[in-house]
């Protein structure tokens, strides 16, 4: 168990206090759904501990108690949130061929989470902290409608291991309080095809396993084959498009979606695709040229959700998201240029 120094100066507790950012930002990213806010959190977050490790008694490990400190600031910023963060746009299906319409505000958004970000297995210690599944954009998603005390309820109660005696003490409820929250957020998870447990879900396939299908859908992208993306996807896969307040469901539509904004109007001159992960999930980053033999400039990042189907593995979901700045927390320059054109 490690432990803050009760002795020693600013570096020793430092030493202490860093190797858990990792986990701590995670954790604020499943309570606000932001990776931008979760890093303010975990700011605010080490701001406390650093003022308060006097009073620190080691009844718990150091890591429970910055997490206890981390759930109370992550509640008071959620104080402020009127709406909750969304994978995707409220109401039915969008007509792939009406105007998309005027990007909303970030802030509606829930935001993707380079797994470059997630702690490793020595930072975290607890094996369910890091499951697929209460890192994938569905879970998160699905946190972000959970009133803040479900919320933090679920995510300290089934990812994080606590006892509900633990949770409790940190939120002033009994537990038997405790023990409905958690039954109530569990239902609610599960009816949006979801859930905080291991054993109560099919995991998506592995990298390994889906890499040939990767693979179709970068060549596809990179030569424009609007048929051949189309042939990856499952009968009712859906594309969601953030900030854009549209949403589309079917192969058809998601189609026709494909025609006329990546691959239509004859103002692109190509895309160049990066692999990367994020949310668990496979991702590419995007960069688009605008003029023939220009540079490829950053555009955001795609989130792919696999699914099983009777041919196989296909594309359940494909979450664009049309973000310059997300493309450096991702690890890519803002642009690249093509070789010889320099």
């Amino acid at each position: 168990m490690q432990e803050v120094p009760t002795q020693g100066g600013p570096a020793e507790l430092v030493e202490a206090l860093e190797p858990h950012r990792k986990a701590l930002q995670l954790h604020c990213y499943r309570m606000v759904g932001s990776l931008h806010d979760a890093e303010d959190l975990v700011q605010e977050t080490m701001l406390r501990a650093w003022k308060s490790y006097g009073n620190f008694k080691g009844g718990s490990s150091l890591r429970t108690w910055l997490h206890r400190i981390a759930t109370n600031a992550c509640l008071d910023a959620l104080k402020k949130r009127r709406q909750p963060r969304r994978l995707r746009p409220a109401g039915p299906a969008s007509d792939p061929r009406l105007p998309v319409g005027a990007p909303t505000g970030e802030a509606d958004w829930l935001e993707p989470y380079p797994d470059s970000e997630l702690p490793s297995a020595a930072e975290t210690p607890e094996e369910g902290s890091l499951r697929r599944e209460t890192v994938s954009l569905a879970f998160c998603a699905a946190l972000q409608l959970l009133t803040p005390r479900q919320r933090a309820v679920l995510i300290l109660g089934d990812v994080l291991d606590w006892r509900a005696s633990e949770i409790g003490a940190l939120l002033g409820m009994s537990v038997s309080a405790v023990d409905s929250a958690l039954h109530r957020s569990r239902q609610a998870l599960a009816r949006r095809g979801v859930s905080s447990t291991s054993n109560s879900r099919e995991l998506s396939p592995g990298r390994e396993i889906a890499q040939p299908l990767l693979d179709r859908y970068l060549a596809a992208w990179h030569s424009d084959d609007v048929e051949g993306l189309v042939e990856l996807l499952r009968s009712d896969a859906v594309l969601a498009m953030p900030p854009f307040p549209a949403w589309f469901e079917g192969k058809e539509a998601v189609g026709t979606i494909l025609s006329l904004h990546p691959f239509g109007f004859g103002r692109r001159a190509g895309w160049r695709l990066t692999p990367t992960c994020a949310n668990g999930q496979p991702a590419f980053v995007l960069h688009r040229a605008d003029e023939p033999g220009g540079a490829f400039k950053a555009f955001g990042i795609v989130v792919l959700t696999l699914a099983a189907s009777p041919g196989g593995i296909c594309i359940g979901e494909l979450t664009v998201y049309k973000n310059e700045q997300l493309v450096e927390r991702f690890g890519l320059p803002g642009e690249i240029v093509r070789p010889g054109s320099a």
